[in-house]
């Protein structure tokens, strides 16, 4: 069951017509329901590895499957156009659509909050934004290039006040299980802009089933409150998938802030192993770019998902992190970088992946 190597798929020379019968990118614009209209990217690593890119909803990663297993959790609503004024209150839970990746920020991550520099919703505008797509690289294997990479730039701005712009690029090759996510953001404009970033990465059935491991190594950070937390999380200490729980049904979650370890190459390494389906998810990001960790858990029934989050800050609001002094003020001209790797893993990776 390993994941098939660039080396194993040489064996369709002379056999294809044209390169998208092994993999690569296709766009479209969907044209039913609530997201009719919004224009979306599925990458096929031709591994069994493929997923959807939502152009307009800040480049994030919605669907998510292995051969016949979805990796992601999508919410009820699924894919909803943008609605870049869904930005007070908790108004960002109505178009959120889970995926395997929703970034919150570019500069509130957390509930909603207001100081003298204005009012935010929940985790910020960013995937309420429609991106600029900038570039399509399609695999040449004919040429022995098995890369593609998909661009795209998101602004979140405001005359008179912070400009950030997000430079993404979604990258793979052919015959290799992962993808790549590369973030460059930008302070376009003349003063200081305020920061943060957190990378929602919501896994569900069946990758996230009763049972599945939850890996990752640090220390949890006690919160100012912990009233929503459950029995389940001081018995398991967030490393093993729950059944669905009643307690969890409405608002009810648990949520773990964590200074994760890094490797001696500054790697936070992280992921879930489903043993059963010897079916896993390692995501590794460099801690010196985002010190921190969060870990969801909300095993409503119907709702059920659980999410790994690469963060610049724990999910407190801008206010807060302003307050504490961890809020990062960008410079104008100046930037921030981020990468990610989530990389699929099967049969015996998976049970030595602790």
């Amino acid at each position: 069951m390993n994941s098939p190597k660039i080396a194993q798929i040489d064996k369709w020379k002379h056999k294809i017509s044209n390169s998208q019968q092994l993999g690569g990118i296709e766009t479209s614009v969907l044209d039913n329901g609530a997201g009719r209209g919004v224009r979306i990217a599925w990458i096929n690593t031709g591994t069994g590895l493929r997923y959807k890119v939502i152009l307009d909803r800040g480049f994030d990663i919605l669907d998510c499957f292995y051969n016949e297993s979805s990796l992601s959790w999508i919410s009820h609503g699924g894919t909803i156009g943008p609605q870049p004024f869904s930005n007070k209150g908790i108004d960002w839970l109505r178009t959120f659509g889970g995926g395997l990746l929703t970034t919150c920020g570019l500069s509130n991550a957390g509930p909603p909050n207001e100081d003298r520099n204005g009012e935010r919703g929940l985790h910020g505008n960013f995937s309420n934004i429609p991106a600029e797509l900038v570039s399509i690289k399609q695999p040449d294997p004919f040429q022995n290039d098995f890369t593609f990479e998909i661009v795209g730039k998101v602004r979140e701005t405001t005359t008179f006040g912070p400009s950030l712009e997000l430079t993404r690029k979604i990258s793979g090759n052919l015959g290799s299980a992962l993808l790549q996510v590369s973030d460059t953001i930008v302070n376009k404009g003349n003063t200081p802009a305020p920061h943060m970033i957190l990378y929602h990465i919501n896994c569900g059935w069946p990758l996230i089933d009763e049972g599945t491991r939850i890996i990752w190594d640090g220390e949890i950070v006690p919160k100012e409150s912990d009233v929503n937390n459950t029995e389940f999380n001081k018995k398991h200490r967030f490393k093993v998938c729950a059944p669905p729980l009643e307690e969890h049904n409405g608002f009810g979650e648990d949520v773990a802030f964590i200074k994760p370890k890094a490797n001696s190459q500054d790697q936070v390494v992280c992921g879930y192993a489903n043993n059963e389906l010897q079916l896993g998810l390692k995501i590794s990001y460099s801690k010196s770019q985002m010190p921190w960790l969060i870990h969801w858990q909300h095993w409503g029934k119907n709702e059920y998902v659980t999410a790994l989050e690469p963060a610049t800050n724990p999910p407190i609001g801008q206010a807060a992190a302003s307050k504490n002094g961890t809020l990062i003020m960008i410079p104008p001209g100046e930037s921030r970088s981020y990468d990610l790797k989530l990389e699929v893993i099967t049969g015996n990776e998976v049970l030595d992946f602790k």
